[in-house]
């Protein structure tokens, strides 16, 4: 790399010949000099990222990345197989796993238009040890060999930093996936997701019960510091310290508005890569054709009536079936009809995942592993049900409430609230439909069962109507005033009335969820709720617009039913002056004792059950890799 001559066997000598256009054995000892670099090896950031384009340039030719990656297979099945490994086989591994996590970036960086290709089969004339490869792929191979050591070799003191290296490696040989569209295509290249999806089902389970170990224990960083000082010695110009940052940064370009600017620190280095590493395999899905069927052919044709989405499909993902498996190992391991679990299912301990959940709460990616866990573990699932601390999952992040004091406030009634503002924050900037019937469909789930709604809970319900019904009407009296001015043209009047009473349609919807939720509180627990009675009574007059309404009038008339029996009360009291907040409550409360439900129509008890969409990857792809790379560049610095 440029005109000064190095001295061979040094950092620049070893990096500018393995990015360099001559190609260099698989055989050769250079691979073990390169790979065995020292971490103070000296080579400025700019000749660095020179050798990295040059690698780019050249590495079709050479082959030189599928090169590196076959001794570092190599390497890591001598960590994983001699016994009594000595330290510096570890720190020769973590070297190797740095330097080329560095290359592997770059060349995935620098894939022009989303075209991924890496390389990774060797020339025909290269002498292969075929004790070692086999007829496996480069890119299985050493999948494989990483997934082992994270399977089989514990995190101690002596392999913390390669067990961390090796997922920070596996995060930079996964990112093929941001390079591909949100949804995947038949036409997506992901060589180290598919060999990763490729191992062996007891592999598989392994993997993933580590990496959830991991995620649990939570590892920390060993005291042994002076053996890795590239991570603590900011001050060191090492060429794996100068481009640590650089490695860190896995900003591509396409999804680089993803990361945020304001993201917190990790927390636990290998927790939190374990972590990302499971997010990404769970949700990976490999698109495929299928059979008779030419994605090609079908671009070529525009007469063709078959979409690509219509002739293909995902084949199944092992690792999200063995989360989906997972049992708890603290309880016998024979289900419910008798049969004893085989070695195949994850075996976690369910109570310390419970509390390590609830304990990160406030970090995305521990809602999104919970999720995961509840809507495709049902063993999980009925554990979480039959705590009765299930306030460690919901009520553990509060103190973000900012928006008003809540005093003695239930876990119903803060579950309210914050539904509820959620709906406004999506009506408002969002515009969501399917957050907006999620969030409603929960209320109405709980709506039969609430007991002791606060005030302001109450309040924010009786409001949600208020603001629905403005929107409502306002987009009425719009839908009304064009169909007025196209009265003339029976096509423009035609389109109007198709597009605005969609809109309207959505509308009429959530006004009639929210008066039933309202009803299912009146008629079966209105005595233990004199808040909501209260709210009802204080803004009343914005149900009377709706008492005609055809959709509405019935769950009005139930409202109205409610009104007439209290306010008839509160007449009865014939106070003089004005009536405080408190004397009217204490009203209600005593004419709760003597309410009852008969006067009121019965409606059937509503009940919701939550179904994932058909094609869930289009949200969870962008998302898992929104969520990693908003912490990734802080992973390598904070250890």
């Amino acid at each position: 790399m440029g005109s000064a001559l190095s001295t061979p066997d040094t950092a620049e000598h070893l990096v500018g010949s393995f990015v360099g256009d001559v190609s260099i054995p698989l055989s050769s000892d250079f691979w073990q000099k390169l790979l065995e670099l020292p971490f103070d090896a000296e080579l400025p950031s700019q000749r660095l990222h020179q050798a990295c384009q040059l690698l780019v340039q050249n590495n079709r030719n050479t082959r030189h990345l599928a090169k590196i990656l076959f001794h570092l297979a190599c390497y890591l099945q001598e960590s994983i197989s001699t016994s009594g490994v000595l330290q510096l086989v570890y720190e020769k591994a973590v070297n190797a796993v740095y330097l080329t996590s560095v290359f592997l970036k770059h060349l995935i960086e620098s894939a022009q238009d989303g075209d991924v290709e890496l390389y990774l089969s060797l020339h025909d004339s290269e002498s292969i040890p075929k004790n070692i490869l086999r007829d496996q792929t480069i890119e299985n191979l050493v999948m494989r060999n990483v997934l082992n050591f994270i399977a089989s070799v514990d995190v101690s003191p002596n392999t913390y930093f390669l067990h961390l290296e090796l997922l920070n490696f596996m995060i930079i040989a996964i990112s093929t996936q941001l390079l591909c569209g949100p949804s995947p295509g038949p036409n997506d290249v992901n060589p180290f997701l598919d060999a990763a999806m490729a191992q062996d089902s007891h592999l598989v389970t392994s993997v993933v019960c580590n990496l959830l170990l991991n995620y649990i224990t939570r590892p920390r960083v060993p005291f042994n510091r002076a053996s890795y000082s590239i991570f603590y010695d900011r001050s060191q110009n090492s060429v794996l310290k100068r481009v640590g940052s650089a490695a860190a940064n896995i900003v591509l370009l396409p999804f680089s508005y993803l990361i945020s600017s304001s993201s917190e620190g990790s927390r636990n280095p290998i927790a939190d890569s374990s972590l990302q590493v499971l997010l990404v395999l769970i949700h990976y899905h490999k698109c495929l054709v299928s059979e008779g069927y030419s994605v090609l052919k079908n671009q070529v044709s525009a007469s063709s009536d078959s979409s690509p989405k219509d002739n293909t499909y995902f084949s199944d993902n092992p690792y999200c079936r063995a989360l989906e498996r997972a049992i708890d190992c603290e309880l016998d391991c024979v289900d419910k009809e008798g049969n004893a679990h085989s070695d195949q299912h994850v075996k976690l301990p369910f109570a310390p995942l419970f509390d390590t959940l609830g304990m990160c709460l406030a970090d995305e990616t521990a809602v999104l592993l919970l999720y995961s866990f509840l809507q495709g573990n049902s063993t999980f699932l009925e554990y979480v049900l039959v705590r009765t601390d299930l306030d460690t999952l919901i009520l553990p992040t509060v103190p973000w409430y900012k928006e008003r004091l809540l005093y003695q406030s239930s876990l119903g009634s803060l579950m309210v609230i914050i539904l509820i503002r959620t709906i406004q924050y999506n009506l408002s900037k969002l515009r969501d439909v399917y957050l907006h019937t999620t969030c409603l469909a929960t209320l109405a789930n709980m709506a039969p069962h609430v007991h002791r709604l606060s005030a302001y809970a109450s309040q924010r319900l009786v409001s949600l109507f208020d603001m629905l019904s403005r929107k409502y009407n306002k987009l009425a009296d719009l839908r009304d005033g064009k169909l007025n001015i196209a009265e003339n043209n029976s096509i423009e009047r035609s389109s109007l009335v198709e597009d605005m009473s969609a809109e309207l349609q959505i509308y009429t919807d959530f006004l009639r969820l929210v008066l039933e939720i309202i009803n299912a509180i009146l008629t079966y627990v209105l005595p233990q709720n004199p808040e909501v009675v209260y709210a009802i009574m204080h803004k009343q007059e914005v149900f009377q617009p709706f008492k005609n309404h055809p959709r509405f009038d019935e769950l009005v008339e139930n409202i109205y039913t409610v009104l007439d029996f209290f306010n008839s009360r509160m007449d009865a009291q014939r106070m003089n002056g004005d009536w405080s907040v408190n004397l009217v409550l204490q009203v209600i409360i005593m004419n709760c004792r003597s309410w009852h439900a008969d006067g009121m129509k019965m409606f059937t008890q509503l009940h919701f059950t939550y179904e994932q969409e058909s094609h869930p990857e289009e949200f969870f792809i962008p998302y898992v890799w929104q969520l990693v790379l908003s912490r990734w560049s802080y992973t390598f610095v904070s250890c």
